[in-house]
C-alpha cells in the first residue's frame, strides 16, 4: 500500500464493527490465499489509521476450521499492519477467572488438526520450495501484550495478565472429559480461533496480542450449566463495549511505537539453500520474503 496502515485489529465474536472508527472506507482484498472473511474496514482512532476486520465476516458467517486465516493475516500484510489486535470470546477454565473478564494470555496450546497452519507448506497456492521454521516459543508479543493489558485496565474491567490459551477445533464445544483434561493441563482459557492465526502473524513478522474475553466456565464447573450459544452471545453483548473501547485505548497507547520487535522474525527462520528456491515461490510470497533476497 503507498501509505501502510500500521495498526490492525480482527474482531471475534460479537465484535463485528468498530464504530469508534471516523473517515471510513472499505477496501476488498484478494491474496496469494485466497479471499479473507470480509472486506476490511479502514478509518483513523486517535489520529492513526486502523484496519479492522470482522473475522468471521459480519453476520458471523464463517465457522472456525473454515476460516481462511492465511488470506486474513495476508491481507493485513498487504495494508501495512505491524501491529495486530485479536479480539476472542473465550471460556473459563479456572475459578480465578470469571465470565466478564478479560485475560491477556502468554501461551498457546493447540489442539487443532485441521487446519492450514502456515504460509509455506502449500502446494495449491505454489509455495512448496521454501521452508521456514519460525520460532514461536512466546507466540504473543510482549510489548503489545502490555499495551493491551494497561488498555483493558483504563476501562475498569477485570483484566488478567497471562494464562495459557488452548485452541480447539470446533466448532462444537467441549466434553465434560476435555474440559477436565486441559484443567489437569493448567490451561487457563479455552477457543477456536488463536490457532494459526498467532503463528501466521509471526510468519508475517507482526506483533500480535489477544484480548480473551471470558463468556462462560465451558462444561468442567458442574454447578454451572453447560456452555450454550445463547449464554456466550449474552456476554459477549455485554463486553462488546469494553472490548472497542479497550482497542480503542491500546491504539492511543500505541501511536508513538516504533517499528515491531518481529519485523525481522524470518530473518533465521528460512531453512532452504537460496539458490535451490523456485523465483516463481519468492514472487509469490514477495510480501513476506522479499527483503531477504537479492534480486
Amino acid at each position: 500500500m503507498s501509505d501502510p496502515i500500521r495498526f490492525g485489529v480482527i474482531g471475534g465474536s460479537g465484535v463485528y464493527q468498530m464504530e469508534t472508527l471516523t473517515n471510513i472506507e472499505e477496501i476488498e482484498l484478494d491474496t496469494p490465499f485466497g479471499k479473507p472473511s470480509d472486506a476490511y474496514i479502514v478509518g483513523t482512532l486517535h489520529g492513526q489509521r486502523v484496519a479492522f476486520l470482522a473475522r468471521h465476516g459480519r453476520g458471523h458467517r464463517i465457522s472456525p476450521t473454515r476460516l481462511n486465516q492465511r488470506a486474513n493475516i495476508y491481507g493485513f500484510k498487504m495494508l501495512g499492519v505491524e501491529y495486530l489486535i485479536a479480539v476472542n470470546a473465550c471460556g473459563s477454565l479456572q475459578e480465578r477467572l470469571h465470565p466478564g473478564d478479560i485475560v491477556i494470555p502468554h501461551q498457546i496450546f493447540d489442539r487443532t488438526r485441521l487446519r492450514a497452519l502456515s504460509f509455506f507448506d502449500d502446494p495449491e497456492v505454489g509455495t512448496e520450495g521454501l521452508v521456514v521454521h519460525v520460532s514461536v516459543a512466546d507466540p504473543f508479543c510482549d510489548f503489545l501484550s502490555d499495551i493491551c493489558y494497561r488498555a483493558v485496565k483504563q476501562t475498569g474491567a477485570t483484566v488478567h495478565q497471562g494464562g495459557n490459551f488452548v485452541t480447539i477445533e470446533g466448532p462444537r464445544f467441549s466434553t465434560r472429559a476435555e474440559s477436565f483434561a486441559f484443567r489437569q493441563l493448567s490451561m487457563d482459557i479455552i477457543g477456536m480461533t488463536t490457532t494459526p492465526e498467532a503463528f501466521l502473524a509471526r510468519e508475517a513478522e507482526m506483533s500480535y496480542a489477544c484480548m480473551a474475553h471470558v463468556t462462560d466456565y465451558d462444561v468442567w464447573r458442574e454447578t454451572e450449566e453447560a456452555v450454550t450459544v445463547e449464554t456466550v452471545i449474552k456476554m459477549l453483548m455485554r463486553n462488546a463495549e469494553v472490548a472497542i473501547e479497550a482497542v480503542a485505548n491500546a491504539i492511543d497507547l500505541l501511536a508513538d511505537s516504533g517499528p515491531s520487535p518481529y519485523a525481522n522474525a524470518l530473518q533465521d527462520a528460512l531453512t532452504t539453500n537460496k539458490e535451490n528456491i523456485p523465483s516463481e515461490v519468492i514472487d509469490r510470497l514477495e510480501l513476506i520474503v522479499g527483503k531477504y533476497f537479492d534480486r
